[in-house]
C-alpha cells in the first residue's frame, strides 16, 4: 500500500500571480520612489495644475461659468475635504455637521473686518490691505477651540449618536447666524470682508484679488492673464499644499497610527493603551482648524456671507466628497471634491429641453438601465463562460447604442428657456452614492494601510539583493 506525500513547496511549485490594480501599481511605483525623486515629479505636477486654468482643455472647460472661478471653488472644497478626511477617513469619527467649523472661520474674517459688523477691526489694529491675512490663523485658532468646545463632551459617544450630535453642532451655528442680529447681522449677512489688496495698479485698482480682475485673455503674462478666481484658486492650492503637509507627517507619526486602530477597531485600541479619548480630541481639533481655514477663503473669495450659505446640504457634500474619492486617501478626497465642484458646473451648459414628463421618464430610465447591466454583469456574467459573456456584451453595445439616441433627443447644448442638468445634481450625486455603495464602499481609490513609520525602509530593504548587506549588520 503506497502512501501519497505531499509535494514539498519550494521552487519547483507553480506560482499564483498576484493580481494588482492600476491604483496598487501607482501607489507600489510612487512608494519605491526616493524622497528627492517623488519631489522632483511632485513639484512640475503641482505647476502644470496651476496653469490649468489658464489654458483650459477643451474637453474640461466649463461653458456656462469662469473654469477659474470653478477652481477657486474646488480648491476651498479640497481643503474642507482634506480636513473632513482627518476626522471621518483618518480616526473614523462620523461627523454630519463639519458646515458649523467652515461657519465659524468664515463669520471670524467677517466679524473682525466687515464693516457690518459691531467688532469691524479693520480701522483699528487690522489694516484692510492685509486684514485677510492677519485673520486667517485668527479663524484657524477659533475652530480649533470650538473643536475643543463641542468635542470634550460628545467624543465619549460613538457611531449613530456622534453623528446626530454633529448634525446638531451644524444646525446650531447657523441658527445662532440668522439669530444674533445685532452681531451678525442676522439674514442680511455680513458684506464687504477684507481680501489681500496686492497688484493694485491703474487697470486694478482694487487688486487681483477684487471680483472686478477679470483677466486679460490675450496678454503673454500669465498674471495678467489671470482673473481673480485663478488667483484665488492659487492661494487655496497653497494652503491645501500646507495641510497635506502637516496632515502626512501625522499619519506617519504616533498620532496616525493611534488614529487608525481607533478607526478599526476602538474597543481593541484601548485595551493595547492607546488613550482613544485623547487622539479622537486631537483628530477633532485639527479637522476643525482646517475646516477654519477653509470658511476664511470662502469669505474673502465672495467677500459676503450669510447664514443661508452653511446650511445642512453643504455639509453633506462635502461628506460626499470624502466618501466619493476615498476615506482615508488624501489624495482621493481631492478627487472627490473635484466631482463634486466641476460636474455641477459642466452640466451648467446641458440642458433637458422639454418639459415634458417623457423627456424626463426617459433620462431616469436610461441611468436605471445602465446601473442594472453593471449590477448583472457583476454577479451573474463576469464568472459565466465565454460565449455568454459575449452574448451578453454584444447586447449590452446595442442597448447603449439605443440608450445614446434617446439620450441626443432628450437632452442637448444651452438653449434659452430650458433647463440645466446642473439642477439635478443632487439627484446625480445620490445615484452615484447608491452604485458606489453596492459595487466599491471604500469609494474611487480606497486607502491602502501599512507601516506608515518604517514603510519606506522597509520596501527598499526588501528590494536589495540576497548578496547586499542587511540592514544594521556590522561590519
Amino acid at each position: 500500500m503506497s502512501v501519497k506525500t505531499a509535494e514539498p513547496q519550494g521552487k519547483n511549485a507553480p506560482e499564483v500571480p498576484e493580481k494588482h490594480g492600476v491604483g496598487d501599481a501607482l501607489r507600489s511605483w510612487w512608494s519605491g520612489l526616493s524622497r528627492p525623486a517623488q519631489w522632483g515629479i511632485g513639484v512640475p505636477a503641482i505647476i502644470l495644475l496651476a496653469l490649468l486654468p489658464l489654458y483650459p482643455p477643451p474637453f474640461l472647460d466649463t461653458p456656462g461659468t469662469s473654469f477659474g472661478g470653478v477652481m477657486a471653488q474646488f480648491a476651498m472644497y479640497a481643503l474642507i475635504a482634506v480636513g473632513l478626511n482627518v476626522v471621518v477617513g483618518q480616526a473614523g469619527l462620523l461627523d454630519l455637521g463639519y458646515v458649523g467649523f467652515y461657519a465659524v472661520g468664515a463669520y471670524t474674517v467677517g466679524l473682525l473686518t466687515s464693516p457690518n459688523s459691531p467688532w469691524n477691526q479693520t480701522d483699528g489694529w487690522l489694516h484692510k490691505d492685509w486684514a485677510w491675512l492677519a485673520c486667517l490663523p485668527l479663524a484657524a485658532a477659533v475652530t480649533a477651540v470650538s473643536g475643543l468646545i463641542l468635542g470634550s463632551p460628545t467624543l465619549r459617544l460613538r457611531g449613530d449618536y456622534l453623528a446626530i450630535v454633529t448634525l446638531g453642532f451644524g444646525e446650531i451655528v447657523r441658527l445662532l447666524a440668522d439669530n444674533l442680529g445685532d452681531v451678525t447681522n442676522g439674514s442680511l449677512g455680513l458684506s464687504g470682508i477684507a481680501y489681500p489688496h496686492v497688484g493694485e495698479s491703474a487697470t486694478k485698482q482694487n487688486g487681483v484679488f477684487s471680483a472686478g480682475n477679470v483677466g486679460n485673455a490675450n496678454s503673454s503674462n500669465i498674471f495678467d492673464k489671470a482673473n481673480s478666481g485663478i488667483w484665488w484658486y492659487w492661494v487655496g492650492m497653497a494652503l491645501v499644499i500646507v495641510a497635506l503637509l502637516i496632515v502626512g507627517n501625522l499619519e506617519r507619526s504616533r498620532v496616525g497610527r493611534a488614529w487608525v486602530a481607533i478607526r478599526e477597531d476602538e474597543d481593541a485600541a484601548e485595551i493595547m493603551g492607546v488613550p482613544t479619548f485623547k487622539f479622537k480630541l486631537w483628530a477633532f481639533m485639527i479637522g476643525a482648524a482646517i475646516g477654519g481655514l477653509s470658511g476664511a477663503l470662502y469669505a474673502g473669495q465672495v467677500q459676503f456671507i450669510n447664514p443661508t450659505g452653511f446650511n445642512v446640504i453643504n455639509s453633506m457634500l462635502f461628506l460626499c466628497a470624502v466618501v466619493i474619492g476615498g476615506q482615508g486617501n488624501k489624495l482621493g478626497v481631492i478627487v472627490g471634491a473635484f466631482i463634486i465642484v466641476y460636474l455641477p458646473n459642466r452640466l451648467l451648459s446641458v440642458q433637458a429641453v422639454g418639459q415634458s414628463v417623457l423627456g424626463y421618464v426617459m433620462l431616469i430610465v436610461t441611468i436605471a438601465v445602465i446601473v442594472a447591466l453593471v449590477m448583472v454583469w457583476r454577479r451573474r456574467i463576469r464568472d459565466a463562460e465565454n460565449r455568454v459573456r459575449y452574448g451578453y456584451l454584444g447586447g449590452v453595445a446595442v442597448v447603449v447604442v439605443v440608450l445614446l439616441v434617446i439620450l441626443g433627443n432628450v437632452l442637448k447644448f444651452h438653449e434659452q428657456g430650458a433647463q440645466s442638468l446642473g439642477d439635478f445634481k443632487y439627484l446625480f450625486f445620490g445615484i452615484t452614492l447608491m452604485v458606489l455603495m453596492i459595487f466599491k464602499p471604500q469609494g474611487l481609490f480606497p486607502v491602502r494601510q501599512k507601516l506608515l513609520t518604517f514603510g519606506r525602509q522597509v520596501y527598499q530593504a526588501v528590494r536589495k539583493p540576497f548578496g547586499a548587506k542587511a540592514i544594521g549588520a556590522q561590519g
